[in-house]
């Protein structure tokens, strides 16, 4: 990572996987902890935060006390930008992202974001990200740690 790739829009895998005790969880971590000392920077949509509490006590088995908990301390980052409009026309090229892309809602908005925010580069476990031009995706799993990943939430 270099600061010459930011900045740097944060989808919720990525955030989330950083609050939890994954084996591959300090590739998440390692972007994370940049972003709130300031050494690269970062984008973070406020939404990202509730899909990331909903993956924690859903997916990771963090209680609801324990993601909140972990989550607010997250938000007190004061080096991070944190996108906080969410008008009109963002949702409708979200939605419009999701249509010609083939991808989810929730990944059109963080696309749309990113190209609205000025990211060069999306931070994701997800590759459905690739299809736009406008930024470059860094997939932060490799297809092993993808796999250690799956393997460890199907314990």
């Amino acid at each position: 990572m270099s600061e010459m790739d930011g900045p740097y829009l944060f989808d919720v895998g990525v955030i989330a996987l950083a609050h939890t005790k994954a084996p591959v969880r300090d590739a998440a971590l390692s972007y994370v902890r940049d972003a709130i000392a300031g050494d690269i920077d970062a984008i973070v949509p406020y939404p990202a935060v509730f899909g990331a509490h909903t993956v924690l006590t859903t997916y990771y088995g963090r209680s609801n006390a324990e993601a909140s908990r972990l989550l607010e301390n997250f938000i007190d980052a004061n080096r991070i930008h944190w996108a906080d409009r969410l008008p009109e026309t963002l949702v409708s090229d979200s939605l419009d992202n999701a249509r010609t892309a083939n991808i989810g809602g929730w990944d059109g908005y963080y696309a749309q974001v990113a190209i609205e925010e000025g990211a060069n580069t999306l931070l994701t476990i997800d590759d459905g990200f690739e299809r736009f031009d406008e930024f470059d995706t860094e997939v932060i799993l490799s297809s092993a740690e993808f796999r250690e990943l799956n393997a460890f939430l199907e314990q």
